[in-house]
């Protein structure tokens, strides 16, 4: 399982390496060509966008994005989803399993505030639970303008215990643009859940199925 979640890591790393070490090779060859006017223009370009990060950052903040939020019903939904960009929902249970992905969340949700990241009772919400097909906890759905585009249900994908690194569950989560994950953020050296299982207990938790996964330009679930 270990070798499982390392090559998740990997695979992701590589190819943001090899994506990094591209621009890089492009940024160095249009700087070859910059003049002294051409350096300050870039420069001024840069702290325009440090600072157009800096409002968005404060904007997602005000937006309850930094937290990992538990909802109490359907409605609740509907409103924390209204004009987000990215959103990830834990639809829950009180269950091992769903406490395993809380604690890589709550993580998760501290370090990426680009994106909201909640949390509903599963049979509290029969409603959305039913629209959305969700059969197995835990699930995650991933949604991006208000459409669904992604599923992480239970822990297939994560190597298939509960012993999963917080870097896998990001790199799986980044696949579909939810995240924004490079690799070498620092999750305060909580990369995996070892330290909070019950002593000699080894659980495995294997889920059958496939998801359908939906695109960005197809119709709402939520319509």
């Amino acid at each position: 399982m270990e070798q499982l979640q390392q090559q998740i890591v990997e695979q992701h790393l590589l190819a943001t390496a090899q994506k990094v070490e591209d621009q890089l090779d492009n940024e160095m060859h249009q700087l070859q060509k910059l003049d002294e006017d051409d350096m300050e223009s870039l420069r001024q370009q840069r702290l325009q966008q440090m600072k157009k990060a800096a409002i968005k950052k404060q904007e997602w903040l005000r937006k309850g994005h930094g937290e990992y939020n538990e909802i109490a019903s359907e409605k609740e939904f509907f409103a924390e989803m209204k004009g987000e960009e990215r959103m990830i929902c834990h639809f829950y249970r009180e269950n091992w399993p769903c406490k395993v992905m809380d604690k890589h969340l709550q993580i998760l949700a501290k370090q990426h505030v680009e994106t909201k990241f909640i949390k509903i009772h599963a049979e509290k919400s029969p409603f959305l639970t039913e629209r959305l097909k969700v059969f197995m906890l835990p699930t995650l759905a991933c949604v991006k303008k208000e459409k669904t585009v992604d599923y992480v249900v239970g822990f297939d994908e994560l190597g298939g215990s509960d012993d999963f690194s917080t870097h896998t569950l990001a790199a799986r989560l980044s696949l579909h643009g939810l995240i924004t994950y490079e690799g070498s953020e620092d999750y305060g050296g909580a990369l995996n859940h070892n330290q909070h299982k019950k002593k000699g207990v080894q659980r495995s938790v294997r889920y059958g199925g496939e998801r359908a996964v939906g695109s960005d330009d197809e119709d709402s679930d939520f319509e």
